[in-house]
């Protein structure tokens, strides 16, 4: 019997796996697809919001400000880029100007430190190409930025390298509570039984929900769709710039990305189909139109990709954490929408929390804090690269011209804890394919390097795992 089982692989149950690697205790997670980070994880603003938006109460308040303070130390520990940029809420309608004072003053009850308003001149200075509609803007300087990829990526291997097991491809299929209490979780392939259940399924968070507990929840799934321009652009703006917010979100931003790029975005769209990722040239154009409400002269010419994620929307718009007073160590990550990014650290260690102490958990003496991403040539200074190649000659052959990756990053990203097996796990670890041509110059050595290291076929190698191949036979083969 495991102690525990984590559905889902996102930001949130790889928090939860890495905190609970600090314990002695027998940890899985099951991820319905072909590696972490594949679901809302994957595709969202990148932001770590300051916590002045979430209501006072919220769980979403607390663990926004928790999670927002413990970023610094945990992205400083396992090796992943982070900066705190700030943030603005700018108001272009004079009458709407008291909601700035509104959010000042939620932000100061949730404990959001250094918030303050900046009028028009001062604006100006601080982000010159902001919009001349621009009356006066909330600004939070602890607001921050972060590769969500590279968080979730790590915080994963960190719990892998401390014991905890993942098991992909692996869908759960049902849950049901057992006469002593114990839990099993039923996959496609086998029967797992657990003393406790995390369930950090995002969208489909409330189906394992409503099977183990009478009192319902339910998760709208709500799409939002989104512009990256090229790194041209990426200095368009300083820091992340917000309208003022609605019901509906945060409504379209402009932000620059750790890496360098801008993106804007995202919609709003409640849907039915909880794997419906698609774009929309309705949702873009609102993307693109929207994002001049609070930024001038956006380069849209230089966009290079569009994407959509989904958001796991509760109907009582706040997070869901902790057990169902009728389902005992079945604990919920559920409706973890924005700020989820920022609040996952805060997540994982209440959760872990919350089990050391229902389950007496030990900790461990050799507890592994620290992770070591791989090396961006790309960053290094020409000493500093030669060094490396000297090491490896694999670090002086370029595969992805537009981002400088060589073969030696995509071997590690292969050959390291929880390796890429996709041409998407590759382009998360490394960004080898991100770049302004969008894979269209490296695809073909990615997947060659996949094809070599892991004596995958080239016909089976995907995009993104299932059925998503790229290729559909051999010439060679044929003739």
């Amino acid at each position: 019997m495991k102690d525990v089982v984590i559905i889902g692989a996102g930001v949130i149950g790889c928090a939860v796996a890495r905190e609970l690697s600090k314990f002695q205790c027998d940890v899985c997670v099951l991820e319905a697809s072909e590696d972490v980070c594949a679901g809302t994880s994957k595709a969202n603003s990148g932001i770590v919001h300051a916590g002045f938006d979430a209501m006072p109460g919220s769980a979403k308040a607390r663990f926004n400000v928790m999670g927002s303070r413990m970023m610094p130390q945990i992205t400083q520990d396992l090796d992943v880029p982070f900066k705190r940029n700030g943030a603005l809420v700018v108001c272009v309608d004079r009458s709407l100007r008291p909601g700035l004072d509104e959010l000042l003053e939620r932000g100061r009850i949730n404990g959001v430190q250094n918030l303050r308003i900046l009028e028009r001149d001062e604006l100006k200075k601080l982000e010159p190409n902001i919009s001349d509609n621009a009356i006066a803007a909330l600004y939070a300087p602890d607001s921050g930025i972060i590769c969500p990829f590279k968080l979730t990526i790590a915080m994963a291997e960190n719990a892998f390298t401390n014991g905890v097991d993942f098991g992909f491809n692996s869908p759960v299929q049902s849950i049901r509570r057992n006469d002593d209490g114990s839990y099993t979780v039923q996959t496609a392939s086998e029967q797992i039984t657990a003393r406790s259940v995390i369930n950090a399924a995002g969208v489909h968070s409330a189906e394992f929900h409503n099977q183990v507990s009478a009192q319902k929840i339910h998760i709208t799934p709500r799409r939002g769709e989104y512009c990256l321009l090229d790194k041209n652009a990426g200095n368009h703006v300083h820091c992340t710039i917000f309208p003022q917010p609605t019901k509906m979100g945060k409504g379209i931003l402009v932000t620059p990305t750790i890496h360098g790029n801008l993106l804007i975005g995202p919609t709003a769209e409640d849907i039915q189909d909880a794997e419906n990722t698609s774009t929309t040239r309705e949702g873009l154009e609102r993307v693109t139109s929207g994002s001049g409400s609070c930024v001038s002269n956006i380069p849209l010419r230089q966009i290079i990709t569009s994407f959509s994620g989904l958001r796991a929307h509760e109907d009582g718009s706040d997070f869901i954490i902790g057990e169902p007073e009728d389902a005992p160590n079945f604990i919920d990550c559920a409706g973890v929408e924005s700020p989820g990014l920022s609040a996952a650290p805060a997540i994982g260690k209440h959760v872990a929390d919350l089990l050391s102490e229902k389950f007496s958990l030990v900790p461990k003496s050799s507890w592994i804090a620290t992770r070591k991403d791989i090396a961006a040539t790309a960053d290094l200074t020409p000493e500093e690269h030669n060094q490396l190649i000297k090491q490896n000659l694999a670090y002086g052959t370029i595969i992805c011209r537009c981002e400088s990756i060589t073969e030696g990053e995509i071997l590690d990203a292969i050959h390291r804890p929880l390796g890429a097996r996709s041409l998407d796990g590759v382009k998360r670890r490394t960004r080898a394919g991100m770049g302004r041509c969008q894979s269209g110059f490296c695809m073909h050595r990615v997947m060659e390097i996949l094809h070599r290291e892991l004596g995958i076929p080239m016909e089976e190698i995907t995009k993104s795992g299932g059925k998503s191949t790229i290729v559909i036979g051999n010439m060679q083969k044929r003739q």
